[in-house]
């Protein structure tokens, strides 16, 4: 918890920066999602590392507790603040004295307000536990809503 709690607050602290080419830096808010996925309903912390690429971070209180990373990749999409974006990360899960580890692909759309503080996104997120037991979790949607610096 302890680590969980200085990368939360490494995330922060680099988020001062000001964003140069994209239309912010970080972002942090919430993640409302279907309950399958091990990382459903969760805080997010999206970190821009240049215009293209950004890593996300979920802290879960879903149906399991949990912790995921995802590497996510942005492409212009037509008008202006919007963007879609893929990318692959991991996540552990806990629940019931059971431990939920596994690879998950994410794919979504992404708008940036011009004239406020705030992102939303929507997004296709499947997982596959791979540990305690081999299982795709397909059905894994979210909605976001982020305060950005």
């Amino acid at each position: 918890m302890k680590k969980i709690l200085a990368g939360t607050l490494l995330l922060i602290a680099v988020s001062s920066q000001k964003a140069q080419a994209q239309d912010y830096k970080f972002g942090l808010g919430l993640r409302l999602s279907t309950d399958a996925p091990s990382i459903s309903n969760s805080i997010t912390a999206r970190y821009f590392l240049n215009q293209e690429e950004a890593l996300e971070g979920m802290l879960s209180f879903g149906s399991r507790f949990g912790v995921g990373l995802l590497y996510e990749k942005y492409k212009p999409l037509g008008a202006s603040g919007f963007k879609w974006f893929y990318g692959a990360g991991a996540y552990v899960g806990f629940q019931g004295g059971d431990t939920y580890l596994g690879p998950a692909g994410i794919i979504g759309l992404d708008y940036k307000f011009t004239e406020a503080p705030v992102n939303i996104s929507l997004d296709w997120k499947p997982e596959l536990d791979i540990i305690p037991k081999v299982n795709l979790i397909p059905d894994a949607f979210g909605l976001s809503a982020r305060y950005t610096f």
